[in-house]
């Protein structure tokens, strides 16, 4: 248990250092954010000097160094479409894609696992094919897509949520269902799955031959034994929900990560870029280990090298 649990942080070590580097090299490929703030009339000198100031004089790999040691420090350096510091500005906007994040994942458990359970016991019936709808649904549709119906019904024409931006308390309810519903649709599918495997197993019959209450076989023998395959793609959703949370906050107007993101890459802005992606991976990382560990609790017979 203790060598699989070191093995692992350091497998998310490698994970973080080498997303660093990546985003680091393709940072420099998009281009130089030195046109952004010097026009036709500049001089050489002034190219110079502004590439004094922006650390930009140096060679890559003196750059990816300053860039790596005062990111074990919790610095990312100074933002250049800010001019603040990156550690601030990623602070200021997590909150908003944490919220999101959250609501999305409450969405997709709260959906997509009742519908999963409900789906595998009622088999066959309609109960099943409405599950079976909502599942092809949330994963074939483009969550870009998605979220244009969705505003375009609910928020223009029935004027019922606000369409975009953080304004009222029911601003996150349209970028939160766009976000959790592939999710939903997946766990759905998960839990149907896994529960029809375990409903189908010799214990469970002979639970009910024994006149077991049908409620008591569901959720303390089926569920909890069909619970790995949803944990393991819960500890991945957590993750992705925050992650990928990119095009939803576009689409949206949502004030987070995912949109600063893409003003960073706009801007040019490197330093802002590598600080929200590696808050991005850190997340992430963050997330599969917490399920991992999660393992044991939940399932005594696996046992870790």
């Amino acid at each position: 248990m203790q060598k699989y649990l070191v093995r692992r942080f350091l497998l998310a070590l490698v994970t973080l250092l080498s997303v660093s580097l990546i985003i680091f090299i393709m940072s420099r490929v998009s281009g130089d954010p030195r046109h952004i703030y010097l026009d036709d009339y500049s001089t050489q000198e002034d190219w110079d000097r502004m590439g004094v100031v922006l650390g930009l004089d140096k060679p890559y790999y003196q750059q990816y160094g300053i860039f790596l040691k005062g990111a074990l420090r919790g610095d990312f350096g100074e933002s250049v479409r800010e001019g603040r510091p990156v550690t601030e500005v990623v602070i200021e906007r997590a909150p908003a894609t944490l919220l999101l994040g959250a609501v999305a994942f409450s969405f997709s458990i709260l959906i997509g696992v009742p519908l999963g359970i409900l789906s595998a016991v009622k088999r066959g019936t309609m109960m099943d094919s409405f599950g079976k709808l909502i599942a092809l649904v949330g994963q074939s549709a483009p969550p870009f897509w998605l979220g244009i119906m969705l505003m375009f019904f609910f928020a223009v024409k029935l004027g019922m949520v606000p369409p975009y931006g953080k304004q009222e308390w029911n601003s996150i309810i349209l970028p939160a269902v766009t976000l959790g519903w592939y999710y939903a649709a997946a766990n759905l599918r998960l839990v149907r799955s896994a529960m029809l495997d375990v409903l189908d197993s010799e214990y469970i019959k002979l639970a009910r031959a024994k006149g077991v209450n049908s409620r008591t076989i569901i959720m303390k023998h089926a569920f909890r034994n069909a619970l790995i395959p949803p944990l393991t793609f819960a500890g991945v959703t957590i993750g992705a929900l925050v992650t990928g949370s990119l095009v939803v906050e576009t689409v949206f107007a949502w004030p987070g990560l995912g949109r600063l993101a893409i003003e960073a890459l706009f801007a040019f802005d490197y330093p802002l870029l590598q600080g929200v992606v590696i808050t991005f991976t850190l997340l992430y990382v963050t997330a599969a280990f917490i399920v991992d560990v999660l393992y044991a609790y939940v399932d005594p017979r696996i046992r870790y090298a």
